[in-house]
């Protein structure tokens, strides 16, 4: 079982997610989010179902945010972004996209 102090790093988090093999990252692309295998998920084929916050003790660039995401279809994966003004997309669409999304938040356990 794991305790949510023992995962207190965003690394540490994708590495958990990766031996539970829900390492997919979802990326935005113009036809919806991918994680490369071909298919477009659209906010409403899509749940997050957990958020991690991750704030860098000395420099606010370095905070983050992890979605771990579950696809209708059963795939499970990851986006990450950074707070604010930090953050990693160019565009407003990742945020409108995110917002449209269904949150099912769940304990650790459920997840890993």
């Amino acid at each position: 079982m794991i305790k949510p102090a023992e995962m207190t790093t965003l690394s540490q988090v994708i590495e958990k997610l990766r031996t539970k093999r829900h390492d997919n990252e979802f990326l935005l692309t113009p036809n919806g989010f991918s994680v490369g295998n071909g298919k477009f998920y659209q906010p409403d084929d899509l749940k997050i179902i957990k958020t991690y916050r991750f704030e860098g003790e000395s420099d606010p660039a370095d905070s983050s945010i992890l979605y771990v995401i579950e696809a209708k279809d059963g795939l499970v994966g990851y986006s990450i972004d950074a707070y604010g003004a930090y953050s990693n997309h160019d565009d407003i669409n990742y945020d409108d996209f995110i917002r449209k999304m269904v949150v099912d938040e769940r304990d650790d356990q459920l997840v890993f």
